[in-house]
């Protein structure tokens, strides 16, 4: 009952102007192919033609059309694999119905949501993967002298330090830091969370490591040979988190909206009371239409890094497990930031932080700044436009709340 009958029941209609009909038959002929090599081949074919379109403009730009066919494309693709049948196919289909989650958009119900649950469950094997990497302890370091560590950062003046409260109350944390725009840690207030206690790298394998996720490459996105790539979350976990002494390059799952596309992690973790308050008069958000909170997931091994930028929403960064080490500047001493001169990269400042050139930017150090080192369980609030460096300092998993 899940699954569509037909070419009709896809609804393999689109808007000629953005679509060209040639390209729609194409997906159309994989659909009534039905089954075998020629279907596999010919939705494929429509997926590859439907990349091309999504990457011919700005992701911002692209039409919503191409998203669509692309995620239909995925759909038919991952369908030929099913009718195959073998465990192999399977796999197959979940990574096709991932690329559709992830770059596509919602169609039919979300049937791809839908299909890849059902997917999960039939697939076999899922509980042989890794079982021993529930052993490996969440603090593990990357042994690598370029990566930070405690004692490569200082953290050793008071003023520096970031104010911590444990579960102020609303009116609380709205009038002393939401309003002022003023960062705090908050502690013990996500306790309760079963992620703080369930996930470990084999729990997010056994849960997740057959889906497809997408990995930036590279310490920093600021970085020439910056680059991302799609690949497994068992991949990911093998190769960048338990052998990233191995690589060449960092691997980082970054802000990815990675409990959207797997609901099953989403219930391990909740979304913090002080992301509904509000700078309106009234406190709470309660207006119709309001903006929801975006959740994205940040996991990697030791050494990524976030260079210094600003984000134009509130944010609530959460620690799951491992620690970071964080910086925040005021944006009041953004002329001392020296932020990138291009539109694409205006929220981004030109410094390494830890390493900073003061020829170039002589006036960096005189920008005063907070810090503070992040453990499991801590929850920090970085106000809208406040500008924040991140580098992890063991491999770690954090989640983090955006809010208007």
């Amino acid at each position: 009952a899940l699954l569509p009958r037909g070419a009709e029941s896809l609804a393999l209609s689109f808007c000629p102007s953005e679509v060209p009909a040639a390209v729609v038959a194409l997906l159309r002929e994989a659909v009534e192919a039905q089954r075998g090599d020629t279907a596999r081949e010919l939705s494929k074919a429509a997926l590859d033609v439907a990349w091309e379109g999504l990457n011919s403009a700005c992701w911002r730009d692209v039409s919503v059309e191409w998203r669509r066919y692309y995620a239909l494309s995925a759909l038919v693709a991952a369908l030929c694999e099913i009718k195959a049948g073998k465990e192999e196919n399977l796999r197959e289909a979940v990574r096709f119905c991932d690329l559709g989650l992830i770059m596509g958009a919602a169609i039919l119900d979300n049937i791809l949501m839908r299909l890849v649950a059902v997917l999960q469950k039939r697939l076999t094997g899922l509980k042989r993967s890794h079982d021993q990497l529930d052993d490996v302890p969440c603090d593990l370091k990357r042994p690598d002298a370029k990566v930070a560590t405690l004692g490569y950062v200082p953290l050793n003046s008071p003023e520096r330090a970031v104010p911590q409260l444990v579960r102020p109350s609303i009116d609380t944390f709205r009038r002393l830091h939401l309003l002022p725009a003023q960062p705090v840690l908050l502690q013990d207030t996500v306790s309760h969370w079963p992620a703080l206690t369930k996930w470990s790298l084999g729990y997010l394998v056994r849960m997740a490591g057959c889906r497809t996720v997408p990995v930036e490459l590279g310490s920093r996105y600021t970085d020439a040979h910056w680059t991302q790539t799609l690949m497994t979350l068992q991949e990911f976990v093998e190769k960048y988190i338990i052998n990233a002494e191995s690589q060449a390059t960092v691997g980082y799952l970054a802000q990815h909206e990675l409990f959207d596309q797997i609901p099953d992690l989403r219930n391990d973790i909740v979304i913090p009371d002080y992301c509904c308050v509000s700078e309106r008069e009234g406190g709470e958000d309660e207006e119709e239409g309001s903006e929801e909170v975006v959740i994205n997931a940040w996991f990697g091994p030791g050494g990524t890094e976030s260079p210094l930028h600003h984000d134009p929403q509130h944010n609530i960064l959460v620690q799951v497990f491992g620690q970071k080490y964080v910086r925040l500047y005021s944006p009041e001493h953004t002329d001392k930031l020296y932020p990138h001169p291009s539109h694409l990269l205006n929220n981004t400042s030109q410094v390494d932080v830890l390493r900073p050139n003061t020829c170039q930017f002589p006036r960096f150090t005189e920008a005063p700044f907070q810090e503070v080192v992040l453990s499991p369980g801590d929850a920090l609030f970085i106000p809208r436009k406040h500008w924040h460096y991140v580098n992890s300092l063991s491999h770690s998993f954090s989640v983090s709340f955006w809010w208007s």
